[in-house]
């Protein structure tokens, strides 16, 4: 062994030097690596199957069930027909399952290193062998991996210390919650996805103060803007964050080619908005397409409508509008149900298709916020009385209680009050019991989240 490590010491001094060396050191490394799996071989396993005490040295996973297939079941929940499937996964789906805690690209890397073992169950007798990451699991099977993965760290080190003032703030957002799903009442203002410069985003909170019972953290299926409130759902699960991502996914594709007024719609999401002006009519169907349009070099980019639905570019975009109420001071609310999920298309439909932009939305609308007249703050206070929302917690500085009409300069008043989603819980739980139910006909749940105090304040306003 000592003349091994000198030998390698001496190749990779003089890798540097020739091709000839560089080919040496790289046969010798496999050779190395090799001798290091044959040393794990005999370690952890021999062909005495009795000899059950020496699998200690691996980490082994449950014996392999047939699951549900999420992807599947959120197609056949949003009413696309699905032929003859079977429930198997590959090795490497098996261990993100049971592992979800170890990064992908480590469990990748195992893989690729031929460091994951299985055993089959159909064999009375079998030494474990190696198992590639696309080869299929059967009934029983169990996957043994390196010992050294119990020692990785199952949750992300947080920079900051846990807060009281949070974790409350956080568990008032809750609307619902079952075993597999929660929704959160998301607040203007609060990010639901970290990125550059975002210091707290949504789906880390939850992750750090919403797990309750749970090994996992929740996990988004979907998306709200920064300046956006409302209905968010997440998944508790993998496999329920997989079905929703499937039922949201194909509410979008699905619009595109079926008929709008006959299709049952089993995903239902209804937007209210304050708009600057009053639609030419009280109802209707904005069909146009939109793209994104990058300017300034790279520094900022922008949604707008296409032309022609043929550019590559292009994305069919679909929202159902009707009128709740207008004012004689020029604003009108609406009510918006987007059959697509495209990213501003509310925003851009209201702005730039019906010529009312949402109030609060510089993007689009800026124009006519700079002729926009504000509501003094005088009618305000005197008419609005003990109407005015008492003020909200807000340990993320959010300014919740600002940004209506009566201010300077609103906040944006989108906001999803309603959705009608299938109960997921009961979906799972009836193709677990029973294989090839018929999930089409599976209740749903309506959801409902009361406005944020800047468009509450906005609605008594107006209402005076």
């Amino acid at each position: 062994m000592a003349e091994s490590c000198l030998l390698g010491r001496v190749f990779h001094r003089a890798r540097r030097f020739s091709d000839e060396v560089k080919m040496l050191y790289s046969g010798f490394y496999q050779c190395r690596c090799y001798y290091a799996t044959a040393a794990a071989d005999a370690q952890g396993f021999n062909n005495n199957s009795g000899n059950e005490s020496k699998k200690g040295k691996w980490f082994t996973l449950p014996p392999f069930n047939p699951t549900v297939n999420g992807a599947a079941l959120g197609k056949e929940l949003a009413g696309v027909k699905m032929g003859k499937s079977t429930n198997t996964l590959t090795a490497l789906k098996w261990v993100q399952r049971c592992c979800p805690e170890l990064p992908q690209s480590l469990v990748q890397k195992l893989f690729r290193l031929r460091q994951v073992r299985r055993e089959s169950s159909d064999v009375e007798v079998q030494r474990p062998k190696r198992v590639a990451a696309k080869e299929p699991m059967n009934i029983g099977d169990r996957i043994f991996l390196p010992i050294t993965v119990q020692k990785f760290p199952s949750d992300k080190v947080t920079d900051y210390p846990s807060s009281e003032e949070e974790m409350k703030f956080l568990h008032s957002l809750e609307l619902y919650k079952d075993p597999e799903i929660i929704v959160l009442n998301k607040p203007p203002g609060l990010p639901v996805q970290g990125g550059i410069g975002i210091k707290r985003s949504l789906d880390e909170l939850a992750a750090k103060y919403m797990k309750f019972e749970y090994s996992e953290a929740p996990r988004l299926v979907h998306r709200l803007d920064r300046d956006c409130s409302g209905i968010l759902v997440m998944g508790r699960t993998q496999l329920s964050a997989s079905v929703l991502h499937s039922v949201f996914r194909e509410k979008t594709f699905g619009t595109q080619t079926e008929d709008l007024e006959s299709k049952k719609r089993v995903l239902q999401k209804r937007y209210w908005a304050l708009v600057i002006g009053c639609p030419r009519r009280s109802k209707g169907v904005i069909s146009v397409p939109l793209a994104k349009v990058v300017l300034d070099n790279g520094k900022s980019e922008r949604i707008t409508i296409m032309s022609d639905v043929r550019e590559p570019s292009a994305q069919f975009a679909v929202t159902e509008y009707r009128i709740i109420g207008s004012s004689e001071k020029g604003y009108t609310w609406l009510e918006l149900s987007p059959l697509t999920g495209r990213k501003h298309q509310l925003r851009v439909h209201c702005a730039e298709v019906l010529g009312t932009p949402i109030v609060g939305d510089y993007k689009y609308g800026w124009q006519a916020h700079r002729k926009l007249k504000h509501l003094s703050s005088s009618i305000s206070t005197v008419n609005l009385g003990a109407r005015i929302p008492e003020q909200e917690a807000d340990p993320f500085s959010l300014c919740l209680g600002n940004g209506s009409i009566s201010d300077k300069q609103p906040h944006l008043h989108l906001h999803c009050k309603e959705m009608v989603l299938p109960n997921i819980s009961l979906a799972l739980q009836q193709a677990r019991v029973v294989s090839g139910a018929d999930l089409i006909d599976v209740e749903s749940i309506k959801l409902v989240a009361h406005l944020p105090s800047h468009m509450q304040k906005s609605w008594d306003c107006l209402r005076c």
